[in-house]
């Protein structure tokens, strides 16, 4: 099937970066018509991507000629880090053509001030805002989601974020600096990070990661599932070992190993809910953080104009989309996922 005028459209703001051709390409792959948004023309231009992509230069100060840029777009997907000083400019840009808004962040704050400022807007608007739609956030959400199936809630959940390494890009670099340093920072429910030591566990994925010493911290995952999963204990962890890798300036960036352009980096996350005596689990095995954000956000971003969500406003993925559906269609190209009892 080819592309034609009746496919569906969708904008990418910061278009040039990492995450965000892995997304273009995967546009392209669904049949799904990109708008590739971003500030510098030289790279808009250079930017070699397989198929038929229309090219917008606009930068973010220019709030009327962003707007104009997203013409024609059901959807735009944010990808322009760092995100507290994007998200506001393209949300509001979104709502004013009346379109879905979708980000990659992992930023705390900016997921925060977006959930709580466009909530009203977006539903006056007659669209969805939903923020973190990516390997760090959006991700564990719909995993927890998937593994209650039919609990409200759950006494106490469990993430374990398993990496076997974290070569971050040049943007994750100035995305995490404007955070806080990873390997002194727990944000265990909390938004600001407070300096603390944090709670430390080993955790034996099975293959292809083994036993992992896990380290709690929370990028978005704690507001993500707060905001719609009552539980009085919630405990993200991500692996020392990434942590170790991204805290180290001298670990390279990602480098492609496939004709995808995938790294080699493994990846296995685990959502355990434990309610009174019975527990349930989720598991989820990829490839390369990065580029499973693609696939993770466009599947996102074709329920949204296909009407496959439950309520306009702003909200966490797993909050109003049928998050083991979500996850069982990335199967089996970009994930094996399987639910059971504890």
């Amino acid at each position: 099937m080819s592309m034609n005028e009746t496919s569906p459209v969708v904008a990418i703001v910061g278009a040039t970066g990492h995450t965000a051709r892995f997304i273009v390409e995967e546009l392209l792959h669904r049949k799904i018509r990109p708008i590739a948004i971003a500030r510098n023309l030289e790279a808009l231009a250079k930017a070699r991507f397989s198929g038929e992509v229309l090219r917008r230069r606009v930068t973010l100060e220019d709030a009327k000629p962003l707007e104009l840029a997203l013409d024609g777009a059901e959807v735009v997907i944010n990808c322009a880090g760092p995100f507290i000083d994007s998200a506001d400019t393209v949300a509001a840009a979104a709502l004013r053509a009346e379109i879905h808004y979708l980000d990659v962040t992992a930023e705390p704050l900016s997921v925060l001030r977006t959930l709580e400022k466009f909530d009203a807007p977006a539903r006056e608007a007659g669209v969805a805002v939903i923020p973190s739609v990516g390997f760090y956030g959006g991700f564990a959400n719909l995993l927890v989601t998937a593994a209650l199936c039919d609990w409200d809630g759950a006494d106490t959940i469990e993430v374990m974020i398993g990496l076997d390494s974290w070569h971050p890009t040049l943007g994750t670099r100035k995305t995490i600096s404007r955070i806080s340093p990873l390997r002194e920072t727990a944000v265990p429910g909390s938004v600001v990070p407070e300096l603390q030591t944090p709670l430390k566990k080993h955790w034996d994925f099975g293959d292809p990661l083994g036993d992992q010493l896990m380290v709690e911290f929370s990028f978005t995952e704690n507001i993500l599932i707060r905001r719609h999963v009552k539980t009085s204990k919630l405990h993200i962890y991500l692996s020392d070992t990434a942590i170790s890798d991204v805290s180290d300036p001298a670990t390279p960036v990602p480098k492609a190993v496939d004709e995808a352009g995938r790294s080699a980096q493994d990846f296995v996350v685990e959502a355990v809910v434990v309610r009174g005596a019975k527990s349930r689990r989720a598991i989820a095995r990829g490839r390369d953080t990065y580029a499973f954000t693609a696939p993770l956000v466009c599947e996102v971003a074709e329920r949204l104009f296909e009407g496959k969500f439950d309520d306009v406003g702003a909200h966490a993925p797993g909050e109003i989309l049928d998050a083991k559906d979500v996850l069982a269609a990335l199967r089996p190209d970009h994930l094996t996922f399987e639910i059971g009892a504890g």
